[in-house]
């Protein structure tokens, strides 16, 4: 039993669209040298790369997957939005949402990207691996079934979840999304559907502004809001006190983490303060959460994180824990994380808040 890792150059190929930043170029606004959203391949393509050189790719199981197929894409997605969709891709690109931007070919890419999801879904549920991490690329987490935004254009883990449901492998699955902006795309999605329980942690008002409240989204949604500058204590202590009593009521068949890297220290589009040891040590509880409720069975699928410098070594921590590798890429900046965690007075403000958001769920 290996862990796999689930990827594809191609996916490093999607096109991030004429911005700077989160600004379309134009009028005052300048191009950016390197172009495009703060979404660009080299987050991804260099932790791959960190991978290779350290030598802990020959403790994964590495593959690609097919491209999620129209029917498994229409589980989720309308079919006029796949129409629309694919017209523009093949009409040289476009953008049908709020910062989407896509390429010729953005369509194939984005299916292949959801497809790495199903694929390492269907591989850990049907027991050829213990545990996998697909490096999908764009991400899904904020893609509503009509309503891309946030850079994702396919909402590639509920394209998963409901192609294992479809061939009878799942019927409880469990979502928890700790990239730094609200997992708006799945909540949305599994509004109204008990089986599938969605957890969010994200930095407060950050993206989407107006969404990730404790106490809205649906029947089996668990919003964790927490403040800029939150750093590694405060979340380790979130996912004891409230993910991880949420996943022993719930019982899930398998768990799912959207692996968003912008809670780290230095992202360029969030204000907390996660390090690689942050990421490693939450993979470790979910790990030792899958091992106790559903036999292991634990799948990661990349979604944010814009720093081209620590998204390698975080991601890197990550695929270390899940694998049980004993090939470690130190964290250049953890020093520098370490340095400015939460001070006393701080630190207790934000143990209060997570005490009352676990006493809103019931978990206090």
């Amino acid at each position: 039993m290996t862990t796999g890792f689930f990827t594809d150059e191609r996916c490093f190929w999607h096109s991030g669209g004429n911005y700077a930043l989160t600004m379309p170029v134009g009028g005052l606004v300048q191009p950016l040298a390197a172009g495009g959203l703060p979404e660009s391949p080299e987050t991804k393509r260099r932790l791959r790369n960190l991978v290779e050189v350290t030598g802990l790719i020959r403790d994964l199981r590495v593959q690609s997957a097919d491209l999620a197929s129209r029917a498994d894409l229409e589980r989720i997605h309308p079919a006029r939005y796949l129409d629309t969709f694919k017209s523009a891709s093949d009409a040289g690109g476009g953008e049908l949402g709020e910062r989407t931007p896509f390429g010729a070919g953005g369509y194939e890419i984005a299916a292949l990207s959801a497809g790495l999801v199903k694929q390492a879904l269907l591989s850990v549920l049907k027991g050829e691996m213990r545990n996998a991490y697909a490096l999908s690329r764009p991400p899904g987490h904020h893609c509503e079934p009509e309503k891309p935004m946030g850079f994702c254009l396919l909402a590639n883990i509920p394209v998963a979840i409901e192609a294992a449901r479809a061939a009878g492998l799942a019927r409880r699955f469990a979502v928890v999304d700790w990239d730094v902006h609200h997992g708006n795309g799945t909540e949305t999605i599994y509004a109204d559907d008990p089986d599938v329980l969605t957890i969010s942690l994200h930095q407060e008002g950050n993206y989407p502004w107006d969404r990730g409240a404790v106490g809205a989204g649906g029947v089996a949604n668990i919003n964790i809001p927490l403040p800029p500058g939150t750093g590694h204590v405060t979340y380790l202590d979130a996912m004891d006190r409230i993910v991880r009593p949420a996943l022993d009521a719930h019982k899930p068949d398998v768990i799912l983490v959207a692996s968003g890297f912008d809670a780290s220290g230095v992202d360029p589009l969030a204000r907390m303060l996660a390090g690689a040891d942050t990421f490693g040590a939450m993979t470790a509880q979910m790990m030792t959460a899958a091992a106790e409720l559903c036999d292991g069975r634990l799948v990661l699928a990349h979604e944010g994180g814009y720093s081209e410098a620590h998204v390698p070594f975080c991601g890197h921590a990550v695929l270390q824990t899940l694998s049980g590798s004993r090939i470690d890429a130190s964290d250049p900046l953890a020093a520098r994380i370490a340095a400015h965690q939460p001070r006393a007075a701080f630190a207790a403000f934000l143990d209060g808040e997570v005490t009352k958001i676990a006493q809103a769920y019931g978990f206090a």
